[in-house]
């Protein structure tokens, strides 16, 4: 079995008396997509600047592509991408000379330039505007070329944080469909996203709470876990005139063991001594349309019941 690309153990780091980031431990394996989720403040960003080699940990290890963090972090920046949700390139060079100044800063000889810079033009679909200066692209082409210059210096590893954050629902889309391309090309990838439906589509998941990873592995796996469906209890689907209203009554009643609001529909964790009708009729207040259905759990769903959960034991502790 091949080894990790990205490895972390118990990995800390402390600001004075504050812990961003306590105890993770994640394996990465190459060409997945690691989705890395959480509130703001969870410590996200705090864990990719240590694996990029910016910041040390202060207790823990780490290893990317079998280099440690701790000895040898200069050598891990040669070899990875990294992409803000912040557009920072340079807005009065052209996407050609951006990509010839990050070539530029990554070493590469003329020949390799040229080669580099053809390959992600092309992969990224640069080519109508190659002679625009990078202020004039939209949020999107934007979006682009920060990852074109992210992979001039062909990196075995890309970390990309929110890199769909502001771009319109169909930039979002194209630009997932470059990250799979990459994926499929061996590359392997650790993304935040604040999206639910970017979470769906990478191969694993990892979520941090109050700078702990309280949940990691395939999406698959995690709607599985049984402690997101205890013994004794299924899902459900509310759908009604008011969700609102509807949230509250269900939160009231006994044999509810969770209930949340996903768009327009309660998703309600029901205990198995309940039927649907029973909790038709206590929720939806008379409402005829109102309709429930069972459901799988969504990885929503599943974040939100192991929040909830961690919460009840940082209050008790």
């Amino acid at each position: 079995m091949n080894a990790p690309v990205i490895t972390t153990q118990r990995l800390t780091r402390r600001f004075g008396d504050v812990v961003a980031v306590r105890d993770v431990s994640i394996d990465v394996p190459r060409a997945a997509i690691f989705g890395l989720l959480g509130p703001n403040g969870s410590g996200k960003s705090t864990l990719i600047r240590m694996l990029c080699g910016v910041l040390r940990p202060s207790e823990g290890d780490g290893r990317v592509l079998g280099v440690d963090i701790r000895r040898d972090p200069e050598a891990i920046k040669r070899r990875i991408g990294y992409m803000s949700q912040r557009f920072s390139l340079y807005g009065d060079l052209t996407v050609r000379e951006n990509l010839q100044f990050y070539g530029r800063v990554y070493g590469l000889d003329d020949r390799r330039q040229h080669e580099r810079q053809d390959a992600v033009i092309e992969l990224a679909g640069l080519s109508p505007y190659i002679d625009r200066l990078a202020s004039r692209l939209s949020g999107g082409w934007k979006q682009r070329l920060a990852l074109a210059c992210a992979l001039i210096h062909e990196p075995e590893v890309m970390f990309l944080d929110e890199p769909t954050a502001g771009i319109d629902p169909v930039a979002r889309r194209e630009l997932w469909d470059l990250l799979f391309a990459l994926s499929h090309r061996g590359v392997t990838m650790l993304v935040t996203t604040h999206y639910m439906d970017e979470a769906e589509r990478c191969t694993h998941v990892g979520y941090l709470y109050l700078s702990r990873l309280i949940a990691v592995g395939r999406p698959v796996d995690l709607k599985s876990d049984p402690s997101v469906t205890p013994r004794g209890t299924r899902h459900v689907e509310v759908e009604c005139a008011d969700p609102t209203a509807a949230l509250a009554r269900a939160r009231a009643l006994d044999g509810v063991r969770d209930a949340t609001l996903v768009g327009n529909a309660l998703h309600i964790l029901l205990e198995e001594t309940r039927d649907e009708p029973w909790l038709l009729a206590a929720v939806a207040a008379g409402d005829r349309s109102a309709g429930v259905r069972p459901i799988a759990p969504t990885l929503e769903d599943v974040f939100v019941l192991l929040s909830r959960a961690q919460q009840a034991r940082e209050a008790s502790s």
